[in-house]
């Protein structure tokens, strides 16, 4: 079966100031569902009226990241910040709910300012798999998804506290709610550990989203660097992959005219630029 791209209005159509805008970009472009960090400034009403204009499903969207002027990137494994958390997640839900969005991301943010890694990862765990607990069962009351995202410590977040696949299995366990899975952004995941083909095979039954962007310079799948996106592809088909693949890079130029990664692919496969058979036309 062909992959379904979805694409990141956080990161694509930068040439477009509003989400809304953007969204009718996508499909204008071929991609029939959109993915976004927490929509601020945004009513939900304007968003969900775009997709319903444009066909498009939003099927996915971050939870709020927190108090960013002091420097937080998510709050889910954040000690002393539970409330907060709670706070979020429910307007998270609320939101997601007024747009018809199926999964959330939840993110676990960083550790503290003035702090070791070390010395906090027990109390920060501990805090994750309570937080996450608890998101499960109001997520699930919703019909929806949880996910966690790996983030690598090495160049984009020093400080973020989930770094790699495997520690996110392994916290994924412990929750353990069917309706929390694990976000597997590739361009984190070749900076931490590589060995892609193995990892996704070892954690395909816990994926529940799939993000992509070349590495090192977090660009368009066909630009130069390190990932052979058309063997990345075809292995996600061969292990029957039916989630969808988010587009989170940042484009070299115009959006558009950096897609022909994506118009190859289609091609490739007999599809029309929405995604469907042309056999089936």
């Amino acid at each position: 079966m062909a992959l379904r791209f979805s694409a990141n209005l956080s990161w694509l159509f930068p040439e477009l100031p509003a989400l809304p805008a953007r969204l009718e970009a996508a499909a204008a472009a071929g991609f029939q569902a959109v993915e976004a960090a927490w929509p601020a400034g945004c009513p939900a009403q304007a968003l969900r009226a775009a997709a319903e204009r444009a066909g498009v499903r939003i099927v996915l969207l971050n939870a709020p990241p927190g108090d960013q002027d002091a420097g937080e990137m998510g709050l889910a494994a954040v000690p002393g910040r539970q409330a907060a958390f709670r706070q979020g997640l429910a307007a998270a839900v609320q939101y997601a709910r007024a747009v018809g969005c199926p999964r959330i991301h939840l993110m676990a943010g960083r550790v503290p300012q003035g702090t070791e890694r070390a010395a906090v990862a027990a109390e920060m765990e501990t805090t994750f798999i309570e937080n996450l607990r608890y998101a499960a069962d109001l997520l699930a009351q919703e019909d929806m998804t949880g996910l966690v995202e790996p983030i690598n410590n090495r160049i984009t977040d020093p400080r973020y506290y989930l770094n790699t696949p495997h520690q996110a299995a392994a916290i994924l366990e412990k929750v353990g709610r069917p309706n929390l899975k694990l976000q597997l952004d590739l361009f984190h995941c070749q900076i931490m550990d590589g060995n892609l083909s193995h990892n996704l095979e070892t954690y395909f039954p816990l994926i529940g989203h799939i993000q992509i962007a070349q590495v090192p310079g977090r660009h368009e799948p066909d630009s130069p660097g390190e990932l052979n996106f058309p063997y990345i592809f075809d292995l996600l088909e061969s292990l029957g992959y039916t989630g969808y693949v988010g587009c989170e890079y940042a484009p070299k130029g115009d959006t558009q005219e950096g897609l022909g990664w994506l118009r190859s692919y289609r091609q490739n496969r007999g599809l029309q630029p929405g995604g469907t058979s042309m056999a089936a036309e």
